[in-house]
């Protein structure tokens, strides 16, 4: 690794992700659940952005000023191109952290995130963020922090130790990353097999090592094999963070914060008698065996009133993502699957089918006035965040704000599309109602494309993409098999768009995502 990586995994691409959990609409409903005070957020800034997918998208969406840095400079390429592409203005750099954070010009911000930076960095590069943020966050302002934490990933640690000295020590130089990744992995399940006392002692650990197979290589690069990967106790970060005057406010991770669906009413008797909020989430973390924290801090925390609480929950505006026949009444919680009772549930995706955004307010006058039993505000808000933690809605900004952001998302998304033309790693298209990325998979982005260029039905999406698709010599895939007749492929995108016309389409087009025009 040459000296400018500072021990980070240089050599292969991140992957294209987007996190919700940057989006400061995202931010403002956790907040406003836990009855902290929000910030009116004008300025944000990504510190190693990646690929640059969640910067740019919230840039062309809202109306908030985007700052940010990642040290690569092909990424940071990347994500240039696509902010000027948007014209949203998104100032994007490929400055270490210690150059960047030094810059003179930089405003005071309203939010900073890190996501996937804080376990994979230097002690040294850690006390730069920490300064950066003493300096830049603004009195009341918000860090989004995500990272790798105990007690959850207390077994695994040592071989992935074991795995990332094997790929150091025995891989085959000039290889790649790939080949030692892969060689790291089969070498440890050769370990495995001879049934050492510590497998036995800590019999997870297989099962953790085939997940990890199923993950894209460039997902692992980064996920394990980097110098430095320090899991971290939330403890232990507060006293990092104590410099800068922050303090923990909530989790980032909406199922987080329902408690019935990841803990026992032992647990939740045993806990509630712990006085320290700090030391509640610790003894939580052993409870649901944490290994990835998503957390809030606040330079400045203020609890609302009950009144306030209920007036700011009252205004969050809210718009159903997901088809309504496609939800499924069921939630994952860490006590496992959990049913979701029809009374409460059905109700309010009844009211939201037809993607019309709606505030809580207006959920809770709706079902008082409904024929059936009505929910009280608690259990409201419950449903609400359930649906909004399983990814079924997403939080609407103000109409001002949106209708601000049209141009810059159309612009975007008009690059995105045209983008998918070549390759299929962006899946994520602009929605100037939430204010960012809106999943979408390649082949709809093609079946978009040939909307916008003026195809009207279906059929005619499906022949477009497929003339895209036949000219790079690439096939789809059913079942397993890749369909190597053109008619079958033809017939397999036909399919796919009708389907999209029914199901997908009617979501984006209330979403602002699509729109007749030309690319």
């Amino acid at each position: 690794m040459t000296a400018w990586t500072s021990g980070y995994v240089a050599d292969i691409g991140y992957t294209y992700g987007y996190y919700p959990e940057l989006n400061p609409l995202h931010a403002q409903m956790a907040f406003a659940h836990q009855g902290l005070a929000f910030p009116q957020i004008r300025t944000a800034c990504e510190l190693g952005f990646g690929q640059g997918l969640s910067a740019n998208l919230h840039a062309c969406a809202s109306a908030v000023a985007w700052w940010g840095t990642d040290f690569n400079p092909s990424q940071a390429g990347f994500a240039r191109e696509f902010a000027a592409a948007s014209g949203s203005g998104a100032q994007l750099f490929d400055a270490s952290f210690a150059e960047f954070c030094a810059r003179d010009d930089l405003p005071l911000f309203d939010t900073i995130g890190l996501h996937g930076i804080w376990s994979w960095i230097s002690d040294q590069n850690r006390a730069v963020i920490v300064d950066f943020v003493r300096r830049k966050l603004a009195v009341g302002g918000i860090l989004y922090i995500s990272y790798n934490t105990f007690p959850g990933w207390a077994a695994f640690s040592p071989m992935r130790h074991l795995m990332v000295e094997h790929a150091e020590v025995l891989g085959a130089e000039g290889r790649g990353i790939v080949s030692r990744i892969d060689g790291a992995i089969e070498f440890a399940e050769k370990l495995l097999a001879t049934q050492p006392l510590f497998g036995r002692a800590n019999p997870q650990v297989g099962e953790r090592l085939r997940k990890m197979k199923e993950h894209s290589r460039h997902y692992l690069a980064h996920e394990y094999f980097n110098r430095d990967w320090d899991p971290m106790h939330l403890s232990t970060l507060a006293t990092w963070l104590e410099p800068a005057k922050l303090q923990f406010a909530c989790s980032a991770t909406m199922l987080d914060l329902i408690d019935p669906i990841n803990l026992s009413d032992e647990q939740q008797t045993f806990l509630a008698e712990i006085p320290d909020p700090m030391f509640r989430q610790s003894v939580r973390d052993f409870m649901v065996n944490q290994q990835f924290r998503r957390d809030y801090w606040v330079k400045g925390l203020r609890k609302l009133s009950p009144l306030e609480q209920g007036e700011a929950l009252r205004k969050q505006r809210l718009i159903l993502v997901s088809h309504r026949s496609d939800i499924q009444l069921k939630v994952n919680g860490a006590l496992g699957e959990a049913r979701l009772n029809d009374d409460a549930y059905l109700p309010v995706l009844d009211l939201l089918a037809d993607h019309v955004p709606r505030t809580l307010g207006e959920l809770e006058e709706a079902l008082r006035a409904g024929s059936r039993p009505s929910l009280g505000f608690s259990q409201l808000l419950q449903v609400v965040l359930v649906l909004h933690g399983a990814g079924h809605l997403m939080a609407v900004q103000r109409t001002g704000d949106a209708a601000g952001a049209r141009t810059t998302a159309a612009r975007a998304n008009a690059w995105l599309l045209n983008h998918a033309r070549g390759r299929g790693e962006v899946s994520y298209l602009a929605s100037p109602l939430t204010g960012g990325g809106i999943s979408v998979g390649r082949f709809q982005q093609l079946f978009l494309l040939a909307r916008m260029q003026g195809a009207e039905e279906p059929r005619h999406w499906a022949r477009e993409a497929w003339t895209i698709l036949a000219r790079q010599g690439q096939r789809l895939m059913k079942e397993g098999k890749a369909l190597e007749n053109p008619e079958d492929n033809l017939k397999e995108l036909e399919a796919l768009a009708d389907t999209f016309a029914q199901r997908l389409l009617p979501i984006l087009e209330a979403l602002e995502v699509s729109s007749r025009g030309h690319a």
